[in-house]
């Protein structure tokens, strides 16, 4: 998934189909010079639909997309026949796209499990025909009701990565390495802040051919759950993800308060991210030996912690066991 492909937010004008009138026709015929009403109902405004694709991974095809309009409805006809509906647009979708009023931040809806369709802005209703009306006392009635108009609204669609595993840490913490010499991904990797932008996939081989999909989540930062350093679009992508995999170098300065810093950002984004289950891995332990590995766990006491390295593949296997362990707990 290249970088530049990968689009997590979009807004959009959504305008439903306008409902068509229904008629005010009356039956006539030889046989029947002044019959009765039979005016048809008009037909259903197009609605605009979400669908949710799991072979769908980014809302690139909707970013210059900005005016979605559904078709109108028909008006009815005569001999109580309907107009015909308005034709529906289907917006495929990543699975954890949600929806949201633009003008008003409110949540609409979650899209979750692959081919489940929710209306995202219904059309409006067609008008009923004028054989509706016909009473004993008013037999020939001169109205229809008009159709009700479609609805014109601005939505915000946001995308919230779906992974197996979500890797958690500050810049630099060695996420994007572990992503590369685990699964096939190839993200970029430098030594700076914030060479990870946007979220990267990657699939995770297992044991006996099974496997489990990776998420290298753009870095946090302190402050990030206000909006520092795009903390908010990073952070969304966390919830989707059944594990969580926190990564602290070995290099840390202090790997006890860079841990309890992490945690607070979560809490402070959303309180259930600290109760997801957490794996503490301690990154780029090639730097360590016996000692300062038992040196870093007196830093840390109560916290478990798997030491692993990149570079020299060391802990791998060890650290794969756990996560496919914490995957299984939460399915």
């Amino acid at each position: 998934m290249a970088e530049s492909n990968f689009i997590d937010y979009v807004k959009i004008c959504c305008r439903s189909g306008n409902g068509g009138a229904g008629s005010r026709h009356y039956h006539r015929s030889k046989m029947s010079p002044k019959g009765g009403p039979d005016g048809g109902d008009g037909g259903k405004g197009g609605d605009i639909i979400l669908r949710g694709n799991n072979q769908t991974w980014t809302l690139l095809h909707l970013k210059y997309r900005k005016h979605i309009m559904a078709g109108d409805g028909q008006p009815g006809g005569e001999s109580f026949s309907s107009g015909k509906y308005g034709e529906s647009i289907i917006l495929d979708v990543p699975l954890g796209t949600v929806a949201r009023d633009a003008e008003t931040g409110e949540f609409m809806f979650e899209i979750t499990e692959d081919g489940e369709k929710r209306v995202l802005v219904p059309g409006g209703k067609g008008g009923l025909g004028n054989a509706h009306f016909a009473t004993s006392t008013n037999q020939a009635p001169q109205y229809a009701q008009p159709g009700i108009p479609g609805i014109e609204q601005w939505i915000i669609l946001e995308l919230k990565v779906l992974a197996d595993v979500g890797l958690v840490g500050f810049p630099n913490a060695g996420k994007s390495t572990l992503l590369s010499v685990v699964s096939a991904a190839k993200p970029e990797i430098a030594d700076y802040p914030f060479t990870t932008l946007v979220p990267n996939l990657g699939v995770v081989g297992y044991r006996d051919f099974k496997s489990f999909v990776m998420a290298d989540i753009p870095g946090i930062i302190e402050g990030a759950h206000e909006g520092k350093g795009l903390g908010h679009r990073f952070l969304k992508h966390i919830e989707r993800n059944a594990v969580l995999l926190v990564l602290i170098p070995a290099d840390s300065k202090d790997h006890m308060a860079e841990y309890k810093t992490l945690m607070n950002e979560l809490e402070a984004f959303n309180k259930e991210l600290v109760l997801k289950d957490k794996i503490i891995g301690i990154s780029k332990s090639e730097l360590l030996d016996d000692e300062l590995k038992e040196e870093i766990k007196r830093e840390m006491p109560g916290v478990e912690l798997h030491f692993f390295s990149s570079v020299t593949q060391q802990g791998l296997v060890e650290l794969k066991d756990v996560l496919w362990a914490a995957i299984q707990r939460y399915k």
